[in-house]
């Protein structure tokens, strides 16, 4: 056999990259003079990511080690996609790097320091499924709970997140976000220190632990802080607009030594203040930093000069802001149009009829988007597509991990890693015949009392106090837990799942469930996901952070045919299309109801318009029906959205549909005539 050995490349120490040919000015000057804190206000379409991934390229051909970089992303695909093209730039791959989501960054700090915050370097990470279910078993026994009007286990879930995320405490919470529920803020109080007991028993931590007990980590043990302050050098942080009240003060932190900061961000799209983001933290930076430097990249290679001119001048109403003029290198193409149309439903056939037209334009349906502030406002819509057979996709949906089937074949491999995961327990022991939460929950405190030992516990094939109603299916689960605790040592995690399914799992998932082929096939393609992990506790770590992997709704269309995206303006962030259609443009639709009593809360809808509008390449229309139904009060005549009214009149063109009432201003100006046939 002949050998062939592939021997490690080490990068020139001259610089082979020219940066001045590859970056704009703009560019050019956060790539080689963002030295100390820095703040890159980076504009839509204003080549963000390449900017950043250059910066990185060029600390690391200035002699810079990989691991004295931190790169901090809010997606995996971010931090991969950067990744990968740093090393296309390069042309070799900087062993070392620490990169990677917040999470992910403080899952592998808290692994090399878990004792020091209480916990074993083998603690398990809860998704939000996970601490849901833990949330339900903390709620047992509190008074109140039972009643009709407790929230569910999934609410709590919410509030207590929020809670640890805003820094503020669950009254806070309740009278800002539910205030429907105050009156239960002092059970809800008892839930979450129950909650944060039982984690700390079983040795877990939820997504927020990870930001929450990083920081005190960093906070409270001088030797870890010395030894990540003085490590990261250079600290360069995507999205910076999207962090919240722990990720900041985590930056803060973990730049004190060097100071070599470089944030990226836009305060025209911060727009998820619902998830604790607070676009305080962009805004103040030149508090937060002392001598910070400002860099703005305006120069948008995205859409046309009309768009941007309709973007700028709408986020011209905001107070609360960094100035900027987003200018466009694209060629004039047509102005953005204001379609008036009377109801719901010619605004639905309005945009099948148009979407066709562009079609025969040219355009593939995969390169036009239907956004809506909400998703009930796409309901005819998507009666009308599918009525006329346009095959569309609705982005969004139940993430991959997140599926039942999926869930329950992990929850064997946490408790191979994790002995003491109490929700991995119940979750397997309930899948078997005859045993419920109760059955479930006292073979899990057997297993607590006798020393939590996983092989000991295995040597009885019944435990104390499994009935006999039970026992069968408690058969099952040993014969599984006991063949997997054999192959635990040697077996890669493919191999493991395998043998989950041969032992009843595939006949359980053919017994309970009408789609069970899809399901299998899910199965087998999570044994195909790890095929490139050999350590089961990678493996899971990788599938609990793994995020942006999900399952669609699609109507109309097989999953390889053309189709038409529909999509929420939240989902839309960070994507682009030829043409974009921003339905229900009215008052109380969009700017949201729940977001007209605070002038703060305005301007982030403001901001979610501003967004919505530059997804746009080449042709924006923004839809607004006349009249639509209010279930109180029947038949409503819809004004304008003020972020319509808003707008010089000059930036737009007016459509006005053939037999719809057109509300322009002025009624004998020269106005398309659109024919709905």
């Amino acid at each position: 056999m002949k050998k062939y050995v592939l021997h490690e490349t080490f990068p020139s120490k001259e610089t082979h990259i020219d940066f001045r040919s590859h970056l704009n000015d703009q560019q050019y000057e956060v790539v080689t003079k963002a030295e100390g804190p820095c703040l890159v206000l980076a504009g839509a379409g204003s080549g963000k990511t390449r900017t950043l991934i250059y910066r990185l390229a060029y600390l690391l051909e200035r002699g810079v080690p990989p691991r004295n970089i931190l790169l901090m992303t809010f997606t995996n695909k971010a931090a991969h996609e950067m990744r990968d093209r740093t090393e296309m730039l390069l042309k070799y791959k900087p062993k070392g790097l620490w990169s990677g989501t917040f999470h992910h960054v403080g899952n592998k700090s808290l692994r090399m320091y878990a004792e020091a915050v209480g916990y074993k370097k083998d603690f398990t990470i809860l998704d939000e499924h996970d601490s849901q279910d833990l949330i339900k078993a903390c709620m047992k026994g509190i008074e109140k709970v039972k009643g009709e009007r407790f929230p569910k286990p999934s609410v709590v879930r919410s509030i207590i997140s929020l809670s640890v995320n805003t820094k503020k405490s669950i009254q806070d919470i309740l009278d800002e976000k539910y205030p429907y529920f105050w009156q239960f803020s002092d059970e809800i109080e008892k839930i979450k220190d129950i909650y944060q007991k039982k984690k700390k028993t079983s040795n877990s931590m939820d997504y927020d632990d990870l930001l929450s007990k990083w920081k005190e980590l960093l906070e409270t043990i001088p030797q870890a802080r010395k030894r990540f302050t003085e490590q990261f050098k250079y600290i360069l942080v995507d999205e910076y607009q999207d962090t919240n009240f722990l990720q900041a003060d985590i930056i803060d932190i973990l730049a004190e030594h060097h100071k070599n900061v470089l944030v990226v961000g836009d305060d025209a799209q911060a727009i998820y203040s619902f998830r604790g983001a607070r676009v305080d933290n962009i805004l103040k930076i030149p508090d937060r930093f002392r001598d910070v430097k400002i860099f703005k990249l305006e120069t948008n290679y995205r859409s046309t000069p009309e768009v941007l001119d309709l973007a700028n001048d709408s986020l011209k109403n905001n107070e609360k802001q960094f100035h900027k003029e987003l200018k466009a290198v694209n060629d004039y193409l047509e102005k953005p149009a204001l379609v008036e149309v009377k109801d719901l439903y010619s605004q639905a056939s309005f945009v099948a009829q148009r979407v066709l037209e562009m079609r025969e334009e040219g355009l593939e349906l995969k390169d036009i988007a239907v956004l809506f502030r909400a998703h009930y406002q796409a309901a005819e819509l998507e009666m009308e597509l599918v009525k006329r057979g346009i095959p569309y996709i609705v982005r969004g949906g139940i993430r991959f991990f997140e599926q039942a089937h999926i869930k329950d074949v992990l929850s064997f491999l946490r408790i191979i890693v994790n002995p003491t995961d109490e929700i991995s327990w119940m979750r397997a022991l309930t899948l078997c015949p005859g045993i419920g939460p109760g059955y479930a929950s006292r073979i899990y405190e057997s297993f607590r009392k006798g020393g939590s030992n996983l092989k000991a516990f295995l040597t009885k094939d019944t435990p104390e106090g499994v009935p006999p109603k039970a026992r069968s299916g408690y058969s099952r689960f040993y014969k599984i837990m006991k063949r997997l605790v054999g192959e635990a040592a040697s077996g890669s995690p493919g191999d493991i799942i395998n043998l989950i399914m041969e032992e009843g799992y595939h006949t359980h998932l053919l017994a309970n469930y009408e789609n069970a082929k899809d399901r299998v096939d899910d199965i087998r393609e999570l044994v195909n996901f790890s095929h490139d992990y050999k350590a089961v506790q990678d493996f899971l770590n990788d599938v609990t952070l793994r995020e942006n992997f999900r399952g669609e709704t699609v109507l109309g269309a097989n999953e390889d045919d053309e189709q038409l995206v529909l999509s929420t303006i939240h989902q839309a962030k960070g994507l682009e299309w030829d043409a974009v259609i921003i339905i229900g443009l009215c008052e109380g639709q969009f700017p949201h109801p729940k977001a007209m009593k605070e002038e703060s809360e305005i301007e982030e809808e403001r901001r979610l318009f501003y967004v919505a509008s530059t997804r746009a390449k080449k042709y924006l229309y923004l839809m607004h029906p006349a009249t639509r139904y209010d279930y109180q009060m029947g038949l409503v005549v819809a004004r304008r959205s003020r972020f319509l009214e808003e707008l010089n009149s000059n930036l737009y063109e007016v459509w006005a549909v053939e037999g719809e009432s057109s509300f322009s201003e002025d009624e004998d100006s020269a106005e398309e005539i659109i024919s709905l046939e």
